[in-house]
């Protein structure tokens, strides 16, 4: 169902069975799939994909302009995959040009009431940013991940998998995955170990997590002795093996 109200523009390319509310209006070069919602006053502009079972609520601005003041026009997209939920006056933004040209959103994520998603970041699938959320442009944000309500995130950061930031973090460096951070500015304070319960990990696993976590926080030793360390514990722990491959391809340092 569109409503009579909403505006639609000729070349968008909308599923059948797309709900659309009143006074929303989709852009140009827009495509939604098969199921998707779209509540009342929500606003996506194109160049935009977006996947099946989308939801949409109230005030959305979804593939608007990238807030960069390196951005003269050009063509750039935002790509959505299937089944997320966007709460109200969540903002994404679309990507640029010297960022790759996309924004990029995975599938099965909650993101909730005032979160904002810069230029260029990559979100990965089953993640959780709570309200108020913001990140800057160039951020990457793995899988499983949950960002506490008001969690900023600085440029060009990289978030790991199954990680956690409390309320009110302030990020300003890589996060490995698995850590739980806090603080302005944020701090590793420990392992993520609930949530890693809650995604099915044995207590071996998580045993072998915290063994890596404290080589790199509570060693003493220095990033590359403690990746030696961790690679010879490794051998067949894929747990672990995650965490060394995300320390090995950072170039901008980790959270410390």
């Amino acid at each position: 169902m569109i409503h009579k109200t909403a505006i639609i523009d000729p070349s968008a390319r909308i599923a059948e069975d797309v709900s659309i509310g009143p006074y929303s209006i989709i852009g140009s070069n827009v495509e939604i799939g098969r199921g998707c919602e779209i509540k009342s006053h929500v606003v996506i502009n194109g160049p935009t994909k977006i996947g099946e079972n989308n939801k949409f609520f109230q005030f959305s601005s979804i593939g608007e302009e990238p807030q960069d003041k390196k951005y003269k026009g050009e063509d750039t997209a935002l790509e959505i995959g299937d089944n997320n939920l966007f709460r109200e006056n969540v903002t994404v933004n679309r990507g640029t040009v010297q960022g790759g040209g996309i924004t990029k959103i995975g599938d099965n994520n909650w993101i909730m009431a005032y979160v904002h998603i810069a230029h260029d970041c990559i979100i990965g699938n089953d993640n959780i940013l709570a309200n108020n959320a913001s990140l800057a442009g160039h951020v990457t944000v793995k899988d499983n991940v949950i960002l506490g309500g008001f969690t900023l995130v600085s440029q060009f950061n990289e978030i790991g998998s199954y990680s956690f930031s409390a309320m009110g973090s302030v990020i300003s460096r890589n996060v490995p995955p698995y850590v739980l951070v806090s603080g302005h500015m944020a701090k590793p304070i420990g392992v993520n170990v609930e949530g890693l319960r809650r995604h099915d990990f044995s207590d071996t696993q998580i045993k072998n997590v915290r063994q890596a976590y404290k080589l790199i926080y509570r060693s003493g030793l220095g990033i590359e002795d403690a990746q030696q360390k961790l690679s010879e514990i490794d051998q067949e722990q894929t747990e672990v093996s995650l965490f060394i491959d995300f320390i090995k391809s950072q170039q901008g340092g980790l959270i410390r």
